[in-house]
């Protein structure tokens, strides 16, 4: 590493060192193939303790960057080859399990319960009022806030719109997007997304996915116009992207103008990583539009999701949809509001990463 981590800065030494490491993988530093300086000489550099180096190799692990060798040390798979990974040819024999949510701790009542009389409290009778096309400038600006701190996802409120659940910002992608356009699906995926974009009229490619993502060969040869992806966890399947496979779908989108990926981000919160997962859009800003919901970490009965759009879209979006009114009651947005505003929703988030790191522990 040539540059010295600067523990100065609001990060801790950990997620600095993995950064830096990151950044020298994905920028050519340290090759495919290539071993790490060990633990202690990279904290001997850094000015660091060997468990923070330790914790910031695990990190790169979990996301795909090295690996860990036994006896031998660390060593880096990354590959940002562009001509799409090799050795997929193996199917998936297995439909992995996914969490089962029903033994996840729910949102507390009481604690629904005390936010929406303090809502109605504190806004009266303009609870009734009607938001704009892309919802209240409350709940974007505190989803701004939450995106910044627990996804490292850095945008104006402008450019978030809230509607009621995934299957209608689907619609509305189509609306932004066109029909002209052909989707690539994973296959196998959440039925609903196919369902949803036949009935607006669109052309859709399934593309068999690999141990890591789509398949290279499908995604190189695909005539889709838009990706839509699950990096997190792949519904049925369980199946999380890597590193070399999430910048695979960057790269994609690269080769050719007009070219975007949906990222739907969903149960991304309950990851047990000690990080923010790394998402698509944080990759790139310009070709990723970025959704997620409230389904899962609050209520299913909550039908609110929000999309992130790339700055280029957001003008696009105000033209094509913008006489369209919020399909989201301004009660709901206001309660969601001033649950993450005031920290309840992030408490529940880290109390349900707990249980499920307790429950591995078992």
């Amino acid at each position: 590493m040539k540059d010295k981590i600067d523990n100065k800065k609001g990060k801790t030494k950990y997620i600095k060192i993995y950064e830096k490491i990151k950044n020298d993988i994905v920028n050519g530093v340290y090759k495919k193939g290539e071993k790490l300086p060990s633990k202690r000489i990279t904290a001997q550099e850094n000015g660091v303790s060997v468990i923070s180096v330790e914790h910031a190799y695990g990190l790169l692990c979990d996301e795909g960057y090295i690996e860990s060798r036994e006896r031998s040390g660390f060593f880096v798979v990354f590959s940002k080859s562009y001509g799409f990974m090799k050795g997929e040819s193996v199917e998936i024999e297995k439909i992995s399990e996914q969490v089962e949510q029903s033994n996840l701790p729910p949102f507390p009542f009481s604690v629904l319960t005390k936010t929406m009389r303090r809502v109605i409290n504190d806004y009266g009778e303009n609870i009734m009022q009607k938001t704009t096309s892309t919802g209240c400038a409350e709940l974007r600006t505190a989803l701004a806030m939450y995106l910044a701190r627990n996804r490292g996802i850095y945008v104006e409120p402008s450019q978030i719109v809230v509607g009621s659940g995934a299957e209608y910002l689907y619609a509305l992608i189509v609306g932004i997007l066109g029909k002209d356009k052909t989707y690539g699906i994973e296959n196998p995926s959440y039925e609903k997304i196919e369902k949803v974009y036949k009935m607006q009229g669109v052309k859709c490619k399934l593309l068999s996915l690999g141990a890591h993502g789509i398949k290279s060969g499908e995604l190189k040869n695909t005539s889709a116009d838009i990706l839509h992806v699950s990096p997190y966890r792949s519904f049925p399947t369980g199946i999380t992207t890597n590193a070399s496979k999430r910048h695979e779908y960057i790269a994609w989108t690269n080769q050719k103008k007009g070219r975007y990926i949906i990222e739907d981000d969903f149960e991304s919160e309950f990851s047990i990583s000690s990080k923010p997962e790394e998402t698509l859009f944080a990759l790139s800003k310009d070709n990723v539009i970025y959704m997620n919901s409230f389904s899962l970490t609050v209520s299913p009965a909550f039908r609110v999701g929000y999309m992130v759009l790339p700055k280029n879209l957001v003008e696009v979006f105000n033209e094509k949809l913008g006489f369209y009114s919020c399909s989201v009651p301004t009660f709901e947005q206001l309660v969601l509001t001033q649950l993450i505003s005031n920290g309840d929703f992030e408490r529940h988030i880290n109390s349900v990463r707990r249980h499920k790191r307790n429950s591995m522990k078992k």
